[in-house]
């Protein structure tokens, strides 16, 4: 056949369907308000007339119309409707008088079991919205229902039951009888937690567990558990899964035999059949056996995660132009869990290579002891360095998600700042907070980021220099709807020391760049000696106010304004101010940022800004 001829059967076809759409009925709803006018076009939606011969698309219109109302207790409505076109409907108007609503007249709710002293269930029957005398409405006993049980299965109530669950309405007494209760049986505690196909000491895995055996089961100790698990990086794949012993059921045998059952043998009379155990009763027979408390046991089966973890990112940003950063991962190294990782970061003005030694401690996701190295050279401006730094760290993570890490940091620097060259070797001790929390870390709708130094260096143990140094920064997402994103940052830091000529650059202060203030060249703003080089400064202050607007699916455009400098004093006078406009795409590789911006306090009349890779 001709394909001119499929093409038009579809598009046929496909008008035809367009036409029978396009006569679902259209109702509209006089007599009553939403929600019960909104509720009876719900349950109108994609009535489809044509199906329908004018007597019965009535029948069905009152049918639907009748039920929407029930839910909301009307059950002795008058409903008068009338068809726009008697042979073709395609609007039908209604006029509803729902008449006397039905009022409850008994409510009875009731949990027994070791469930009545749980205050989850307390609250769910105390949260119940009706009373004595209410208008009946249907949703709220279903979600009760449904709240019940579910609380019974998230809370270790495996042998729940509804002993009475009923709703008795009498219309033509107006009056509605509402029943429900929970039995909710033995509450199961956690017991034992067996692991198989790990790589890793039991101990270590047992110790992530948020409970123990004997405590009281929840769901969510499970979930958290199979979380912890999986963050630790040492499993490809991870499932913890309560067992609960059906096997007692299985025992029972059915109520009659089939004929493959049967026995014939000659001269052999057939043995009468006797009664036969109900599976309930070995259920009940078997529980009497059993610990005062039940338990459910906790099977935790993993795969290990790849030994060697590789991975390759590229970049660009006007600050440093084209990037690339190599990481080579392993995320256990013997059966404690120790880690290791190094990076490899290229660009123009920089490279560096860095790595990190982790040996977690009795609690692997919170306590760990970590043993850095770096080695990296800069070529850019004024600043020539090559720096190798060893550091040796304890971090904690709190419950509030905050980080603490005390460390101990060497450093051997080799610098030109300035057309001044120096060589120095510092030992100093430091402690730092830090937290960041984010939702979509690729491109967050809230989140912030905060972070706090203190560091110490002294001639007492042989640094070549001695000062204090304090840094800080903090950046906040936020949104306003759908449309309207926020972000601000801000960053402050300060070296106290009579040996400034002895701090390298890797711990002076510049400004000036996509991250820090837009308009001016990245790291150009800091003190300057009688020749006009940089020589970096003694103190730092950065902040930053950006407006987003989406303006259709994943662009967003932006309003913004950066000020900031760094300082040998605190100069208020000081500050380099830029603003400017921008354009973000959320890219499937992450956020793409363009930038122009307009330096108030210099003789360029904009510069552009580019960069790819999330804020946090």
């Amino acid at each position: 056949m001709d394909n001119r001829v499929f093409t038009r059967l579809g598009l046929a076809a496909f008008f035809l369907g367009l036409s029978s759409a396009a006569q679902a009925i259209e109702a509209t709803i006089e007599g009553v308000e939403d929600p019960l006018a909104e509720n009876v076009r719900l349950y109108l939606e994609g009535l489809d007339a044509p199906q329908y011969s004018p007597a019965r698309l009535e029948s069905e219109v009152l049918r639907r119309s009748s039920e929407a109302l029930r839910v909301y207790g009307y059950y002795s409505p008058r409903i008068e409707l009338r068809f726009d076109d008697p042979e073709s409907p395609s609007r039908v108007t209604l006029s509803i008088a729902p008449g006397e609503p039905v009022r409850i007249e008994v409510l009875s709710l009731s949990v027994t079991g070791d469930a009545a002293d749980d205050p989850p269930f307390n609250q769910a029957l105390e949260a119940f919205p009706l009373e004595k005398g209410d208008r009946l409405r249907h949703a709220p006993f279903d979600s009760l229902r449904s709240r019940l049980a579910n609380l019974a299965l998230e809370r270790g109530y495996f042998n729940w039951r509804f002993t009475d669950r009923r709703m008795e309405v009498r219309p033509y007494a107006h009056s509605a009888r509402l029943y429900l209760a929970l039995d909710s049986g033995r509450r199961y505690h956690f017991g034992d937690v067996t692991f198989q196909g790990h790589h890793i000491e039991t101990d270590r895995l047992q110790s992530l567990a948020p409970f123990s055996p004997g405590d009281p089961y929840l769901a969510s100790k499970v979930a958290s558990f199979n979380q912890r698990l999986g963050q630790t990086g040492w499993f490809a794949s991870v499932s913890v899964r309560p067992r609960l012993n059906r096997e007692v059921a299985r025992l029972a045998l059915p109520d009659t035999a089939g004929w493959w059952q049967s026995l014939d043998v000659e001269g052999v009379e057939p043995v009468a059949a006797g009664p036969r155990i109900a599976a309930e009763a070995l259920v009940t027979a078997a529980s009497l056996k059993q610990p005062g408390v039940p338990e459910v046991p906790v099977d935790v089966v993993v795969t290990p995660a790849n030994r060697h973890q590789f991975e390759v990112g590229v970049g660009y940003a006007t600050d440093v132009g084209p990037r690339l950063r190599f990481s080579w991962n392993q995320p256990w190294i013997n059966r404690f869990g120790h880690s290791l990782n190094h990076d490899l970061y290229l660009s123009g003005p920089e490279q560096q290579l860095s790595g990190s030694y982790t040996l977690p401690l009795a609690n692997p996701l919170r306590d760990s002891y970590r043993f850095l190295y770096g080695l990296r050279n800069k070529d850019n401006e004024d600043t020539r360095t090559l720096e190798s730094t060893v550091e040796a760290a304890r971090r904690w993570t709190f419950d509030n998600d905050w980080q603490q890490s005390l460390y101990l940091r060497g450093t051997y620097e080799d610098f030109t700042q300035a057309g001044n060259s120096n060589q120095v070797l510092l030992l100093y001790p430091g402690i730092s907070w830090s937290r960041i929390r984010t939702r979509n870390p690729t491109f967050p709708t809230w989140g912030d980021r905060q972070r706090l130094a203190v560091e110490y260096s002294s001639d007492w143990w042989g640094s070549a220099a001695e000062f204090l140094r304090l840094t800080g920064d903090s950046e906040w997402i936020r949104m306003i709807g759908d449309d309207n994103r926020f972000v601000g940052r801000v960053g402050v830091g300060s070296i106290i020391t009579d040996d400034f000529a002895d701090v390298p650059p890797s711990l002076r202060f510049f400004a000036g760049g996509d991250r820090s203030v837009r308009g001016y060249d990245y790291e150009t703003l800091a003190p300057e000696d009688d020749e006009g080089r940089l020589i970096g400064g003694e103190q730092l202050l950065t902040a930053s106010l950006e407006a987003q607007r989406r303006v259709t699916g994943q662009w967003w455009a932006a309003s913004f304004i950066d000020t900031g400098n760094a300082f040998s004093n605190w100069d208020s006078n000081g500050l380099k101010t830029g603003a400017g406009l921008g354009v973000r795409w959320i890219s499937p590789v992450g956020p793409i940022r363009l930038d122009v911006a307009h330096p108030f306090d210099s003789q360029d009349s904009f510069r552009i800004h580019f960069s790819i890779g999330p804020e946090f």
